[in-house]
């Protein structure tokens, strides 16, 4: 099954192909504490968080790196 906005962040971690391209975009992020916390929630959900504007984090560039990881599912 394919990835989208209302993946848990849980379920990406728990695929090693997902976290190695999660790493190419944002170096260290799999290691994160922070990251651990979140892994019950959705990306959408995550995007909705203001850390997440913060940060820079887009819809646009979720979904583009999801698209890279469903590509070599």
């Amino acid at each position: 099954m394919a990835y989208t906005l209302n993946t848990k962040v849980g379920e990406i971690l728990d695929d090693t192909n997902a976290v190695e391209i999660l790493e190419k975009y944002a170096p260290g992020v799999s290691k994160n504490p922070m990251l651990a916390l979140a892994s019950g929630m959705t990306l959408k959900a995550i995007l909705a968080m203001p850390q997440a504007k913060e940060a820079g984090i887009t819809e646009e560039m979720v979904t583009k790196v999801l698209a890279e990881i469903n590509a070599k599912k």
